[in-house]
């Protein structure tokens, strides 16, 4: 019990450590271009179908009847 208290107390001592120091560590965040960025809604192309193969997936709502 008392390794396990002692290695606890270290490992919240480093956690609270690197808290603090944190935003000197980290660079200044940079401004994303996606969140300035216009989206045309109207060139999206247009998407092309799919061929399905197989039986269509049906849920099995009675687990008794397969």
């Amino acid at each position: 019990m008392f390794l396990l208290a002692t290695v606890a107390l270290c490992c919240v001592a480093v956690a609270g450590t690197l808290t603090l120091l944190e935003p000197m560590l980290s660079p200044a965040p940079e401004k994303r271009v996606a969140e300035t960025a216009m989206i045309d809604v109207t060139r999206t192309p247009v998407q092309t179908p799919v061929r399905v193969v197989g039986a269509p997936f049906e849920p099995n709502i009675n687990p008794r009847q397969r």
